[in-house]
């Protein structure tokens, strides 16, 4: 049987991330200029919960940090300090040290104390309170000691007045629960205060059949004396803020029913999503679309707020496999259908395409279970700027748009290590030093974009600079200099751009910890290639560098066309075909001996015959009555792809082909049609960048393309 106490761990730690992203969507909006003081709540609530949580668990060296990250964020909240520049490259730094320390302690790994010091050290700089870190990390540690105190217990009662009465309503809301915090920590803490009498108010239980779990219906009574004060018992609640309903009130002499209820400790509700972000200037800062940060600890934003359940991986990863089952199962029904040649207007064939609707509607669900937004990824980035630019001491600004464009969550985790790659060598090879830039009539700071976006059903992420490009002739001489190509060898300049793609290339002078050791661009390229993709390159001399990156949607289906060519059945992904044309006299042109192009809406279009390329066939030397089908490239381009009839439309399973056979030019993966045959998926783009263009020699009176 499992530990319970294991399972509210890993929700804790679950619950972290999302606390630090919403310290980072914070950290930025104020970077940005946000002057809102729910901003610098919202990063306030993200460090003290989890703080507080991580107190339940007896981790206190993260406590320890979070303890003093949070007073540093007081000091911003209570107008003591102004952040500059500086202090904002600071809050950034120990942001993502406090994301390895939460990462740490849930691995048990060991961090640098060194550096942990030194940033505390620093932060404790900016609120001059040096002198008093220990007292404060000695009250933290005590006020989160975990605790194994059952809420039956016997509080000693007072036989000597100890000083002041209060009376403490205090009813947790659902999320203190769902925030791994527990009221009979709080009770313990208002006990060892003075001494205190505790009364729970089972009032709103419901019926047994009425009770839902995840509520909240117990609320407490304490009477307490003791002798502190108001502020110091309202702060034993300050890390449940928002999450539960309290009202102390103070008994006098005059006066002993009076009360006085505490401040609303409830945060006001959390904004609209914004849809853009104001710029932001630190040393590696961010620019970002983030939508307004949810309150820490876990808050509902009322009845609209969306209910969210976290399940494991491998039970979503089962059932896309099942539904590319359903989906491969009703395909051999509609073939054994079709081969029955019952009616169209029969009851089973009637049943049969609302089955297939239904299946489509199943399989695009499920999808989008595993569709995540690529945010938490460009976060990452915006730290790995932050770092690299640190370590070569340029200024750079990082700037994210379409952060909120879904992709395959396995695509998601297998693209970290090639961004990281890519990003480094953007800050170190493609912007230049801050001379350099002066000099060149460009701003000091240099700006490095992250972008994502859907096109042609596929996702293009975009990493570009704004340094001075690609200095091919170098590029050339090295690769030479390392007998990478034959000496003197005419090349084009995106045969030279590629050229960065080869293993053991590195234009770096010096070796250091960002690059120079001949791996990196390689790797980038081998790994995109492994998720069905493609990269790049755009370069223009002193303005810059762009990295594409093209990748499928998702690695389970796609919407393809299924065709024949020379008796072979293949499938062409739907998102990348514009049209299709029937060939007829006169639509192709000659442009050489061995290639022709089409002329359609007065443009000439290349053609490639899929039969050809592929080895099925020879190039026929007739082509009136033959299919094209129009591709659109990603860079705006179209081409041809000839081919010999188109079968049907349909949804198919997506089957890897890399583990076993390697990477083919050309071939995306496989798939299983209906009547159980195999067939492949093409890859149109990348088969085109790599087509010989031949298409035989047609008869002598088509007229050369001019």
């Amino acid at each position: 049987m499992s530990d319970p106490m294991n399972e509210i761990r890993a929700s804790f730690f679950i619950e972290c991330e999302e606390l630090l992203e919403a310290l980072q969507d914070g950290l930025l909006a104020i970077d940005g200029g946000d002057t809102d003081p729910e901003t610098i709540n919202i990063c306030f609530r993200a460090v003290h919960s989890i703080k507080g949580g991580a107190g339940a668990f007896g981790l206190e060296e993260l406590v320890r940090f979070a303890h003093r990250y949070e007073t540093v964020m007081d000091a911003i909240r209570n107008g003591t300090l102004t952040p500059d520049r500086d202090a904002m490259l600071l809050f950034f730094k120990a942001a993502d040290l406090l994301s390895d320390i939460v990462r740490a302690s849930q691995s048990g790994e060991q961090l640098d104390a060194a550096t942990i010091e030194s940033t505390l050290q620093d932060l404790e700089a900016l609120t001059g309170d040096e002198g008093e870190a220990e007292a404060e990390e000695e009250a933290a540690a005590a006020e989160f000691q975990p605790m194994t105190l059952s809420l039956d217990m016997e509080l000693p009662s007072a036989d000597d007045p100890l000083g002041s009465k209060y009376t403490i309503e205090f009813a947790p809301e659902p999320e203190l629960f769902k925030s791994g915090n527990e009221p009979h920590h709080l009770l313990r803490a208002v006990s060892e205060t003075g001494t205190a009498e505790v009364s729970c108010d089972f009032s709103r239980v419901p019926a047994l059949d009425e009770i839902d779990p995840e509520g909240a219906y117990l609320a407490w009574t304490i009477k307490v004396e003791t002798e502190a004060s108001k502020a110091e018992l309202t702060d034993l609640f300050d890390f449940v803020n928002g999450l539960c309903t309290l009202e102390i009130s103070e008994e006098t002499a005059e006066t002993p029913e009076e009360t006085g209820p505490v401040p609303d400790l409830a945060p006001p509700p959390a904004p609209e999503p914004e849809h853009a972000a104001p710029p932001s200037k630190p040393e590696a800062s961010a620019k970002t679309t983030p939508p307004a940060a949810k309150p820490a600890g876990g808050q509902s934003g009322g009845p609209s707020a969306n209910a969210t359940v976290r399940v494991d991986l491998d039970r979503i990863d089962r059932l896309v496999n099942l539904v590319g089952e359903l989906v491969i199962n009703q395909a051999m029904l509609s073939q054994s259908v079709a081969a029955a040649g019952l009616d169209s207007n029969s009851q089973v064939t009637s049943g049969l395409e609302e089955f297939m609707q239904l299946t489509r509607d199943i399989q695009d669900s499920v999808m989008m279970i595993r569709a995540q937004p690529v945010k938490s990824l460009f976060q990452r980035m915006s730290r790995i700027v932050r770092e690299a630019s640190g370590a070569i001491g340029k200024r750079v600004t990082f700037v994210t748009d379409g952060e909120h464009t879904e992709v395959d969550k396995t695509v998601i985790e297998r693209l970290a290590d090639p961004l990281t790659h890519m990003i480094r060598n953007a800050v170190d090879h493609g912007l230049e030093d801050g001379p350099t830039r002066l000099a060149a009539g460009k701003t000091e700071e240099g700006t490095v974009t992250l972008s994502a976006a859907h096109k042609s059903g596929r996702v293009i992420i975009e990493i570009s600079d704004d340094g001075g490009g690609i200095n091919r002739p170098r590029v050339k001489q090295i690769a030479e200099d390392k007998g990478l190509i034959p000496p003197d060898q005419d090349l084009s300049d995106t045969e030279i751009d590629a050229l960065l793609f080869l293993p053991g290339f590195s234009t770096a002078k010096e070796i250091s910890d960002l690059s120079g050791r001949g791996v990196g661009m390689d790797v980038v390229r081998s790994s995109i290639q492994a998720l069905g993709g493609r990269v790049t390159i755009a370069s223009e001399s002193g303005k810059g560098t762009t990295f594409s990156i093209s990748l499928p949607l998702t690695l389970a289906v796609l919407d393809g066309m299924v065709i024949k060519v020379a008796a072979e059945t293949l499938v062409v992904p739907l998102g990348t075909i514009v049209e299709t044309v029937s060939l007829q006299e006169g639509d192709i042109q000659r442009l050489g001996p061995e290639t022709n192009v089409i002329h359609i809406r007065d443009v000439f279009v290349p053609l490639v015959d899929l039969g050809a390329e592929l080895g099925y066939r020879p190039a026929p030397t007739d082509y009136e009555g033959r299919v094209v089908l129009l591709i659109a490239q990603e860079d705006g381009s179209r081409a041809a792809l000839l081919v010999d009839s188109i079968e049907e439309q349909r949804q198919v399973v997506i089957k890897g082909l890399q583990d076993t056979y390697g990477r083919v030019p050309g071939i995306a993966a496989a798939t299983i049609l209906g009547d159980g045959q195999i067939a492949l998926i093409v890859d149109p783009v990348d088969l085109m960048a790599n087509a010989s263009g031949k298409t035989g020699s047609p008869s002598d009176d088509l007229q050369l393309a001019g």
